[in-house]
């Protein structure tokens, strides 16, 4: 494993942090059109109306792919011990 400065340790972190707060906003523009965007469609899965489905599990199913999606391209793994590592 690659060994990383105290700044870009920081940097690293800051740029995970600011994606994953990204996320978050995509996630809740996805909710919000997914539910109330479609509350007016007609189209029905098993029984339940679209926007119930989209609203509730349609945001999980996309919050697992983004979280996949940032954890396999964006994060690394890098160790974040301090000085005292060796106690």
């Amino acid at each position: 494993m690659k060994k990383y400065t105290d700044a870009e340790k920081f940097s690293l972190v800051r740029r995970e942090a600011i994606y994953t707060g990204l996320a978050l906003v995509g996630l809740i523009i996805f909710w919000l059109i997914a539910g109330f965007g479609t509350a007016s469609s007609e189209i029905r899965i098993f029984h339940l109306p679209l926007w119930a489905v989209l609203g509730s599990i349609g945001i999980w199913l996309v919050a697992i792919v983004i979280s996949a999606v940032l954890s396999k391209i964006l994060f690394k793994d890098i160790d974040l011990g301090g000085d005292d590592d060796d106690r």
